[in-house]
């Protein structure tokens, strides 16, 4: 299904927070929602620094904050963070270097608390000793839970 959400444009003045209601909402039905917000890619078309930046920040404060704020109230989730692909500003076109992402598990895959994350930015995807996919569906894989999703290193 495709959730509809009023207000949800694409760019940088989207509906960010009521596209994070609807993806809570939806859990109550799913057991797995996916959230696109296009707007920092957009901005990285424009070649606009400035745009680019508050559609992070508003991602952040109003998308995974009102994600992580709501879903607490599920016994077990998971959440994948990442870009679908870069869009630098400087080349204001998609780029194919590996895109960070982060997952954070309620409990870890033991049933405790996982260990304090790592930062979370390009120059992490550039270190050594990180997991590194190269298929989408590798990464689907071990985020859900596969057991055979085949890691490579960068």
């Amino acid at each position: 299904d495709i959730l509809r959400v009023k207000g949800a444009t694409g760019y940088i003045d989207t509906n960010y927070i009521g596209k994070a209601r609807a993806a809570l909402n939806a859990l109550k039905k799913y057991d797995f929602v996916y959230v696109h917000v296009e707007a920092p890619d957009e901005a990285g078309h424009n070649g606009d620094l400035k745009a680019k930046m508050q559609a992070i920040e508003d991602f952040d404060q109003k998308v995974v904050g009102t994600i992580l704020d709501g879903i607490r109230r599920f016994r077990d989730f998971s959440i994948l963070l990442m870009p679908d692909h870069f869009t630098p500003i400087s080349v204001r076109t998609h780029t194919s270097e590996p895109v960070p992402f982060v997952i954070y598990r309620s409990k870890g895959l033991s049933g405790k608390p996982k260990a304090k994350a790592r930062a979370y930015s390009e120059s992490i995807c550039r270190m050594k000793n990180i997991l590194v996919f190269d298929k989408g569906y590798k990464l689907m894989d071990y985020f859900v839970g596969g057991k055979q999703a085949v890691i490579s290193q960068c």
